[in-house]
């Protein structure tokens, strides 16, 4: 499932921002795009976002930048200063044709800025905010998903309508096959009055039968239905069931000994595909 989120908070006299956003995925991946300054960080957002995000390719974003006016307390990191004054000059002696830094480049360079509180513990800061940001990019998911319920009910209503529309026909499209069955017999065994017809008859009915696979894909769409209806994370469920719905709906197709029944299975093949796409997003 997609989702967005994007919270800043102050922090000291700096701002702290982190975005979280998801593309589609069958897997939880996740892809952290952080300075050095949070590398001690990574592996509590890491835990804190498996609790709460099942699926989804999931990129986190997160950065530590100067308010818009600076603390009188604020200095100039010095040491690092002299650093990338030397590799300016290293860098200008072999690329002349390089533009140089200007001060707006310094001053937006990680560490560059000091202020009277040192971040000798951004782990809580940025937990808070991620669970913030969790809130929102749980909410947005929420929204996504229901849609995607939606979607995936109006399939399970064309599916209903197709089993409920063939049902009734069932006793009358076994009857035309069995007596197009014993004329079959009749002809080749030469006898229409042979015993032996109306048993290998009522054997292959039972074998043509597809009630059972009808009860069964009624039984499924129902479950599927429970399912959407509990909510929370339903993702594995729904794939199980949709598994289970197609082996119904191949188990009809082979049976089939009529255009009806064979037009209904395609229909229903089509249907739960629809539904398998889509699923395959849910968290």
């Amino acid at each position: 499932m997609t989702g967005y989120a994007a919270v800043t908070a102050k922090h000291f006299e700096q701002v702290l921002s982190l975005d979280l956003r998801a593309v589609n995925s069958r897997y939880l991946e996740l892809h952290f795009r952080a300075a050095d300054e949070f590398r001690g960080v990574e592996l509590a957002l890491r835990e804190r976002i498996s609790q709460h995000i099942v699926r989804g390719k999931v990129e986190c974003r997160i950065a530590l930048t100067a308010a818009s006016t600076l603390d009188a307390g604020t200095q100039l990191n010095t040491v690092l200063l002299d650093q990338l004054a030397q590799l300016a000059q290293q860098i200008d002696h072999r690329l002349p044709q390089v533009m140089p830094l200007n001060v707006a480049d310094v001053l937006r360079w990680p560490g560059m800025l000091l202020t009277q509180h040192e971040q000798q513990d951004l782990q809580q800061p940025c937990l808070a905010l991620l669970d913030q940001a969790l809130l929102e990019f749980q909410a947005s998911r929420q929204r996504e998903g229901e849609k995607l319920a939606e979607h995936i009910m109006e399939r399970l209503e064309k599916m209903q309508l197709q089993i409920d529309q063939l049902k009734p026909h069932l006793p009358d499209l076994i009857a035309a096959y069995q007596q197009k069955l014993s004329v079959r017999f009749a002809e080749l065994i030469g006898n229409a009055d042979d015993e032996r017809i109306p048993q290998e008859v009522a054997l292959f009915a039972q074998k043509i039968d597809v009630d059972e696979e009808l009860s069964r894909l009624q039984v499924h769409i129902n479950a599927v239905r429970s399912i959407l209806k509990k909510g929370g994370a339903v993702g594995k469920r729904l794939d199980f069931m949709m598994q289970e719905l197609n082996r119904e709906a191949n188990t009809l197709g082979s049976k089939s000994v009529s255009v009806e029944t064979t037009q209904v299975a395609m229909e229903l093949k089509v249907l739960i595909e629809q539904m398998r796409e889509q699923v395959q997003n849910i968290e």
